[in-house]
């Protein structure tokens, strides 16, 4: 068996690793969108380091595009096997694959408007609407805590990995020549205290773990409550400065985050009363998905459902549907909270908006996650930076940028240190690390070998390994 890393390899996104089996069999785990990669961004998604035509089944992890988002362009180009996750993953999927093709189109058809008039030739999205229906047909649901078995010498574990909802741990055991071996792959590693989702689950022994590292050097902020700084920053950008503030938030898992945090401030009476918006389509799609899955909801959360049938709204929230309704925002005057889709404000409605008060001072951009370092989210937040480049024209920062850490989906490094905490370090033949700066995953690297772990392994684009 062999492994090799087409994504996600000493970087953050574009998950993507392949598995081939001694008989030729090959599996794909993830087949995500690289995001934020700067002009290099395009033609990552454009490579794949192998041919669709090979894979013969795929298995992901849970929703996010940057794990699922080249699913279409996989089918497209030549997949023709069965997509392997949880129900809610399939249902989460179905509705972001068929956005982020709307987006892409809205996307170029917006920049090739300027490259028209300067006689640049036209740019052409991955994939379309109809190229993401069909993938759709292409999963097949498989429950958490059951094995499942694939085909002969292969099966299949989902264990609850507590980052969106539907996430899971990958476990596949593998039986070749009489032997069989456990690889898992973490996904996405949630909170231990999150607000929303139940922990991480504890999972079989592994032989082999390919482990997420997107904080594996550093804690989030746990001091600040995320209430609190959630209303400063509304309070002072909206009361105070009488501006906007914009929400760059994932659709899924930030966005509903956000949502139940202002539902407890108006519960505890706290709620300024301004306009609150979230404009986003995919956002609403994704929250009645989520709501239509309270049993991954934890206890805190469980007893709020008692008294309070919908956590995630609360009155002045209004849902933003159409393009028309949208710019509309752009020409209000009002102060008002628009919480708007993507988070790394790489692409989506939410860039628009950035891109209509970034000049003003009145305004504040508030950053909810990890931002990829060429993603116009990090350089928003580069300190002394003085403008950012937004569909091709430089705009000058004078909003205020600032972001909440604690919000993070993904575990820190005592989240990680605890999901590893159930397996024994001395039956880990190797601990591959993705999903990570390189920097990071050097620290983190060391601090693994620390606690035990003998063999860590950082894989660079491409860079294929024999498991034995």
């Amino acid at each position: 068996m062999k492994i090799a890393f087409h994504g996600a390899a000493r970087t953050v996104t574009g998950s993507k690793h392949l598995l081939t089996l001694k008989n030729g069999r090959r599996i794909l785990l993830d087949c995500g969108m690289f995001q934020g990669m700067g002009k290099e961004t395009d033609v990552l998604n454009r490579t794949w380091g192998f041919d669709p035509m090979q894979i013969d089944y795929m298995i992901l992890s849970h929703a996010h595009i940057d794990h699922s988002g080249l699913i279409p362009k996989l089918v497209k180009e030549g997949f023709g096997g069965n997509i392997y996750c949880t129900p809610a993953t399939k249902e989460l999927a179905t509705v972001l694959l068929e956005d982020s093709a709307g987006i892409q189109m809205d996307d170029v058809k917006y920049i090739n408007k300027r490259r028209a008039a300067e006689g640049q030739p036209y740019l052409k999205p991955l994939y379309d609407e109809e190229d993401a229906k069909i993938a759709a047909t292409h999963f097949v649901e498989v429950d958490y805590g059951q094995w499942f078995t694939i085909e002969e010498g292969v099966e299949l574990l989902f264990t609850d990995a507590g980052h969106i909802i539907g996430s899971a741990v990958v476990h596949v055991k593998i039986t070749e020549d009489g032997k069989t071996e456990q690889l898992t792959f973490s996904g996405d590693v949630g909170r231990y205290r999150d607000v929303i989702l139940k922990s991480p689950e504890v999972f079989p022994q592994a032989d082999y773990i390919i482990l997420e590292s997107t904080y594996g050097n550093s804690l989030h902020d746990l001091h600040k409550p995320t209430l609190d700084q959630l209303l400063q920053w509304i309070e002072k950008t909206c009361l105070q400065k009488k501006g906007k503030l914009i929400i760059p938030a994932f659709s899924v898992g930030r966005t509903q985050e956000i949502l139940y945090a202002l539902n407890q401030l108006d519960l505890e009476r706290r709620l300024p009363e301004v306009a609150y918006f979230v404009d986003s389509p995919l956002s609403i799609k994704a929250t009645e998905i989520v709501k239509r899955y309270p049993e991954y909801f934890n206890d805190t959360i469980q007893k709020v459902l008692k008294t309070d049938q919908d956590p995630f709204a609360f009155p002045g929230l209004k849902y933003i549907k159409t393009v028309d309704e949208s710019k509309l925002l752009n020409f209000r005057n009002e102060p008002c909270v628009i919480i708007s889709a993507s988070g790394m404000a790489e692409a989506g409605r939410v860039k628009h908006h950035i891109n209509n008060t970034v000049e003003n001072s009145r305004n504040s951009i508030l950053l909810t996650g990890y931002c990829e370092p060429n993603s116009l989210g990090a350089k928003l937040q580069q300190a002394g930076r003085k403008e950012v480049n937004i569909f091709g024209v430089s705009r000058e920062i004078h909003a205020e940028v600032g972001s909440i850490r604690s919000m993070s989906a993904h575990g820190d490094f005592e989240d990680l240190s605890q999901f590893l905490s159930c397996q024994d370090t001395d039956k880990i033949k190797k601990l591959f690390l993705v999903h990570g700066e390189y920097e990071v995953q050097e620290d983190f690297k060391e601090r693994l070998i620390r606690k035990g772990f003998k063999d860590v392994i950082i894989p660079e684009m491409h860079f294929e390994v024999g498991l034995v």
